[in-house]
């Protein structure tokens, strides 16, 4: 038989061949996608062994506390966040970024691929450089830029400094926080006072009218609440009501900044093992069970917060604006 002999192959042939081709392949996509790699699959994980839980030891340290000296120490993903380049490219300035939330959402940003310049307290100094450490060792820009929220004048120069050394501004992160815990109103002095409302409420003021004419659409805001703006418990009377301040700049803000594709959101945890907790933010008693009274019956870990902070940074939650996440151990609302 010659080739031209050779007869053709019908249409249905040729569709049934494709059809089959197109069936055999989507069951083997199929199959990979329910079968993945033993070095793929992620184990499940009961979440309220995870971390250590109460009774903790009593433990104190002068305000602002360092968290490389708490026993036990927290866990801010040092060695077990994986990023996925989900910020690459990005530049982020993060205030309280030596310890707690904001060192959390530092190393998330910089193995998700951005570069990240962290503030803190002059005191903080051997938490932040392990810090910028980590940061860089993710093969990302670290820079440390200490100093006082307090200062207005600072806060102004420590976004000039940020956007000078990243090269611009794409995320902002305001963490830093004062909490300090009195039984009674008669026990805070006017100059504490003054003290948590000039870190928790003026300071973000400051720095995000600084930072506005250097975010561009689909640049972001974070700010970091709690629990206590919605729930407030009765030694954290300054710093509860500053909590629902943060909350309610969210909702505000979000909405003015939406007609130029900002967004601003916020994080609002329980019970966070910190160094808050051993610095004067909470009593002896409370320390000694710390997280009991939530349903998991333990605090949270920094690291468990890591990947909300991602998320709200990240493209992928384009739609979300003016809205406050939780993570309380099962406890209330955000």
């Amino acid at each position: 038989m010659t080739s031209n002999d050779i007869p053709s192959p019908s249409r249905r042939q040729i569709v049934g061949a494709v059809g089959t081709g197109l069936a055999v392949a989507a069951a083997t996509s199929a199959a990979q996608a329910q079968e993945p790699s033993a070095a793929a699959q992620q184990p499940l994980t009961d979440p309220i062994g995870k971390f250590p839980a109460p009774p903790f030891k009593r433990q104190s340290q002068p305000w602002p506390g360092l968290a490389g000296r708490m026993d036990p120490k927290p866990d801010h993903g040092e060695t077990s966040y994986r990023g996925s380049g989900r910020l690459a490219g990005r530049k982020a300035l993060i205030t309280g970024g030596d310890s707690g939330m904001g060192r959390a959402a530092a190393i998330a940003f910089a193995r998700e691929g951005a570069d990240v310049a962290i503030n803190y307290l002059p005191d903080e100094e051997p938490d932040a450089r392990e810090v910028v450490d980590l940061i860089k060792a993710a093969g990302r820009k670290g820079i440390a830029i200490p100093g006082d929220l307090r200062d207005e004048a600072f806060c102004r120069d420590l976004v000039a400094r940020a956007v000078e050394g990243l090269g611009g501004l794409d995320i902002l992160v305001s963490n830093a926080g004062r909490q300090q815990a009195h039984d009674s109103i008669l026990d805070i002095s006017n100059e504490q006072f003054d003290w948590t409302m000039k870190t928790n409420i003026y300071a973000p003021f400051w720095i995000i009218k600084a930072a506005l004419p250097h975010l561009k659409p689909g640049a972001t805001i974070i700010a970091s609440t709690s629990e206590q703006a919605t729930d407030p418990t009765p030694d954290l009377y300054d710093y509860a009501q500053t909590k629902a301040a943060t909350t309610n700049f969210v909702r505000s803000l979000g909405k003015q900044l939406a007609k130029k594709g900002i967004r601003v959101n916020g994080v609002a945890p329980g019970p966070i093992w910190t160094p808050l907790q051993v610095s004067g933010g909470a009593s002896m008693e409370k320390l000694e069970k710390f997280g009991a009274q939530t349903p998991f019956g333990r605090p949270g870990q920094p690291v468990e917060l890591a990947g909300i902070y991602v998320q709200l940074a990240s493209s992928d939650g384009s739609y979300a604006t003016g809205q406050v996440y939780g993570a309380a151990g099962g406890n209330g609302l955000p």
